[in-house]
């Protein structure tokens, strides 16, 4: 008996956004590798692509991800 079940189809109202065919799906139909989700909305999986850019624009200019220059320690 296997402890994992490969799940094939998605639940009613689970979309996702596939990076390999750029497209919205709903339900899980690529790999998960291949996809962001699962999103409430069809809006949100449309907009996957653009949150992930915001996102990591985030983290990218966030001082607390990033070290101090080489030779400066951080100044309480």
């Amino acid at each position: 008996m296997a402890l994992f079940k490969k799940r094939t189809v998605g639940k009613p109202g689970e979309w996702y956004y596939c990076l390999e065919h750029k497209k919205v799906e709903e339900g899980p139909e690529c790999p998960a590798k291949d996809r962001f989700g699962p999103y409430a909305t069809r809006t949100e999986a449309e907009n996957a692509m653009r949150t992930a850019h915001e996102r990591n624009l985030e983290w990218e200019n966030d001082p607390k991800w990033h070290d101090a220059p080489a030779g400066r320690a951080d100044e309480d």
